[in-house]
């Protein structure tokens, strides 16, 4: 009986081991793995928004990979607000690291946490006081308009919350050049220096306003047949179809948003819009267009009393974007502080204008993408309709790309995904 006793003792030393030590250790050990997760992909955030996979040069992820870096802050920030074994994680438990197989292009960041004093509870028994756990995950920023996109093999992405706005394929730096190799996706040479371009602040061809309509003192917009060939930086508007309107998230406005455009425009479609896919211009009579332009951009970037958030960089940028909440922001206390996204981030499908027509027709094939910044100092859009914007990247599929769409997140065209663990 004694033996068995003793025998016993160790049993149920045993069992209690495996129930409770062997559980805190599946826990902690999933909650490092998110907290890795959430690390990487807020790190490849800042890399996506920072326009550092459309500067072909490799300057800018330079300066994002520096270790006082944005990303390496951000992915700092991320993990030490998150808790491992109940204990939150300090910095010398987390290493950010970066890397990839086209850069500047599809940039990677590693994020790995490891705590080596997480405490144990039975398992002493056999002197085992404390146990390391740990965790790494990779994330992407993956922009089409790579190195390998002179081959034409890439991949196409397929961005959601994409304005109504179709763009044709002309640089307006150096108009009548394109903004995209029209086959491959890749960024055209003319196009290297558009990266970081702002619209001059007088009302001109440059800014980013509707392609067809009245006279702009009328402020209003007519896109019926027959429309008028593409230029540098005018946008025909989308027809409901290929981009429907949210019906749900929409920003209070004041006015109220009308059904249909406005809420296209400030809030967030939820279809993807792909690369190759093929949309449909709104040719409809829509007097009003250029006017509920101005209202739903100033409502959706929170300008209207000239206050909305702002974007700091030169052109071409020699650092990573920077965004600065404005007095309006709708986020408390985050007036005049660096934020990583802002609601002035749009991104605008570009379709393919070198079919030899001089007017585009129905159905168009979109072949890219650019994110743009839209008021960039903040202040609202007239009611011409006329925006100002800053370039912050642009990606390119062009009709070579085959494959099942990435799906992009968020206000920008540069798919943020994780990529190990799978």
């Amino acid at each position: 009986m004694t033996l068995v006793a003793v025998f016993m003792l160790f049993v149920v030393g045993a069992m209690a081991a495996l129930s409770i030590d062997v559980v805190t250790v599946y826990t902690a050990r999933s909650e490092a793995q998110l907290t890795a997760d959430a690390a990487a992909l807020a790190a490849a955030r800042v890399i996506a928004n920072s326009g550092a996979t459309t500067d072909t040069t490799g300057t800018l992820l330079t300066n994002v990979e520096t270790a006082t870096g944005p990303a390496t802050t951000v992915a700092a920030q991320v993990a030490e607000q998150n808790q491992v074994g109940g204990a939150y994680l300090t910095s010398g438990e987390i290493t950010v690291s970066f890397g990839g197989t086209n850069l500047p292009t599809n940039p990677t960041v590693t994020v790995s946490v490891q705590i080596t004093n997480l405490p144990t509870f039975f398992a002493r028994i056999w002197g085992a006081k404390f146990i390391t756990v740990g965790a790494t995950a990779t994330a992407e920023a993956y922009n089409p308009s790579g190195a390998n996109a002179a081959t034409g093999t890439t991949t196409p992405v397929a961005p959601v919350c994409v304005k109504p706005w179709l763009l044709p394929n002309i640089d307006p730096t150096n108009s009548p050049n394109a903004i995209f190799v029209t086959a491959t996706g890749a960024i055209a040479p003319t196009a290297g220096n558009l990266l970081g371009y702002t619209t001059p602040p007088i009302p001109g061809s440059t800014r980013l306003k509707l392609a067809c309509g009245a006279p702009a003192t009328a402020y209003s917009a007519n896109c019926t047949a027959p429309l008028p060939p593409p230029l540098a930086w005018q946008y025909y508007p989308g027809d409901p179809a290929s981009f429907p309107p949210p019906t749900q998230a929409l920003p209070a406005c004041t006015p109220a948003l009308n059904p249909g455009y406005q809420e296209s425009v400030a809030g967030c479609i939820q279809t993807p819009i792909a690369c190759n896919s093929q949309v449909n211009i709104d040719q409809p009579a829509y007097l009003t267009r250029n006017s509920e332009t101005a209202e739903a951009v100033n409502c959706m970037n929170h300008a209207t009393n000239n206050k909305g958030d702002t974007v700091t960089s030169t052109n071409p940028p020699t650092t990573p974007f920077e965004f600065v909440a404005g007095d309006d922001n709708p986020v408390a206390g985050l007036a005049g502080k660096d934020v990583m996204v802002s609601d002035s981030l749009v991104t605008v499908p570009v379709f393919d204008s070198s079919a030899g027509v001089p007017v585009p027709a129905n159905p168009v094939t979109i072949i890219g993408f650019v994110q743009l910044f839209l008021a960039p100092q903040g202040l609202a859009t007239p009611a011409s309709g006329h925006m100002r914007s800053t370039v912050i990247n642009m990606a390119g599929c062009g009709t070579g790309a085959s494959g099942t769409p990435i799906l992009g997140n968020g206000a920008s065209p540069v798919a943020v995904r994780l990529i190990s663990p799978p």
